[in-house]
């Protein structure tokens, strides 16, 4: 048996002794104080029923039905129990009310026994507060706090009637209609309590502290994040977020959903045990060359887009860039891919009026390439220069931008990384002072 059911089937057993403790000894003394806390815990005792049943059914797992889980249970069982209150708490006040102005007569007897079973009942009502109350705070159970807060309650009412009694005692029989209008009233606070915080919660109400919690640690995100909308609620201790959130148009499958992910954690380390879903949407006040980009690259044989040029020609928004395709695509290929690659930027982006593609081949970066071997020798020897030895490893590839060179380097492990990093860049320099033609040089330094 789970802790929030066996609290609340010791809530039921306490309940019902307390019932019959406080009916029997009330009428025995026509004590209305006594009466008036017997039909409180009567109340208690059908909400506690009520409690055991909600908490067997909000523990269900979601179902097919139920996809949200059965929580919601709790707060119905809450919510009758208030009711059950408001009619007790009435039913108190007007026969008080009517003993006070006479209109009822009062013969209350209040022998030794009455003021020990009120002793009695003040000890249960405090042991079984102080329970519900860690049992709630322990598992976030709505059914079991709001039984604290009466279990509370009935701990003023009876105090109230033990005061009540010991001022029968001493002549002054009013005393305990006093004390029974005062157990009336305060059911009636502890009834508009529940029923105002079970309503809220039935209606989605959203859940102040915990959606600022939420809204704080998706912040905490920023800037790879934006917030677009925050929706909570919540039901059997447990909140329920629905985020929608903004990345940059040019991210990735793969980023957009690491940002979700990244959210989704964030949420739950704010509010532990939380039910997270998260809407990813591009970011509409995205730059329009990020937008195209996003478009453009999505487009299968799209290898890279570049020069996006945007010109506004009489209020109309004109695009041009250049494409570039895999080399062994035909013309007629790259001439299709090119109109869905329009088609797709103009879909994406209606603002843009025409779309004007410029093609080019994509260049494979060869495994190697032939060099001369006066180039060669001029790299080597300035390594030695430099170095005392030679490279480790050298090799030349031809790309767009000319011949580039990949050296590695052969440093003391002991030399300190800034002083690795000058060495590198004096030899990258002076071969290119010395070797024009070797568009760019990429040293890579090992101990």
């Amino acid at each position: 048996m789970s802790p929030q059911r066996r609290s609340a089937l010791m809530s039921v057993a306490a309940a019902a002794a307390l019932v019959v403790l406080k009916l029997s000894v009330g009428l025995a003394t026509h004590s209305l104080g006594l009466i008036s806390e017997a039909a409180h815990s009567g109340t208690d005792l059908v909400a506690a029923l009520l409690t055991y049943f909600a908490i067997r059914v909000a523990a269900r797992p979601a179902d097919v039905t139920h996809q949200f889980g059965h929580g919601k249970a709790e707060h119905l069982s809450a919510l009758a129990e208030a009711g059950f209150l408001v009619v007790v708490s009435l039913f108190i006040s007007v026969r008080a009310v009517e003993r006070l102005v006479g209109s009822a007569e009062s013969h209350v007897r209040v022998p030794w026994y009455a003021l020990a079973v009120v002793g009695v009942v003040l000890a249960i009502d405090l042991s079984r507060t102080v329970v519900s109350l860690r049992t709630s705070r322990r598992y976030g159970s709505a059914a079991l706090a709001s039984n604290a807060l009466h279990f509370g309650s009935d701990f003023l009412g009876s105090t109230a009637v033990l005061v009540g009694l010991l001022a029968a005692r001493q002549g002054h029989p009013n005393g305990d209609a006093v004390a029974a209008l005062f157990v009336g009233v305060l059911v009636l606070l502890g009834a508009t309590r529940l029923i105002k915080v079970n309503v809220d919660v039935l209606m989605d109400r959203a859940p102040a502290e915990a959606e600022a919690a939420a809204l704080a640690a998706i912040r905490a995100l920023r800037p790879s994040v934006e917030v677009r909308r925050l929706r909570m609620r919540q039901a059997g201790g447990r909140q329920f977020a629905d985020v929608v959130i903004g990345v940059s148009p040019g991210a990735a499958v793969g980023q957009g959903h690491a940002a979700a992910d990244a959210v989704e954690d964030a949420v739950e380390g704010a509010l532990p045990n939380a039910d997270v879903v998260v809407h990813v949407e591009p970011l509409e006040d995205a730059t329009l060359r990020e937008r195209v980009h996003a478009a453009a690259v999505c487009v299968p044989r799209v290898r890279e887009v570049h020069n996006i040029a945007l010109v506004d020609v009489g209020g109309r928004t004109e695009l041009s860039l250049h494409v570039k395709l895999p080399g062994e695509l035909s013309l007629e290929e790259a001439h299709a891919v090119a109109e869905r690659l329009e088609e797709a930027i103009r879909v994406a982006i209606p603002e843009i009026g025409g779309v004007q593609t410029h093609l080019e081949p994509l260049a494979e970066t060869s495994s190697g390439a032939e060099v001369d071997a006066a180039e060669e020798a001029v790299v080597r020897r300035v390594v030695r220069d430099e170095t005392g030895s030679d490279p480790r490893e050298l090799r030349f590839l031809r790309t767009d931008a000319g011949l580039v060179a990949f050296l590695t380097l052969g440093l003391d492990g002991a030399s300190r990384l800034d002083a690795a990093h000058a060495r590198a860049s004096e030899i990258e320099e002076r071969i290119r002072r010395e070797r024009p033609g070797i568009a760019d040089v990429i040293v890579h330094t090992e101990p």
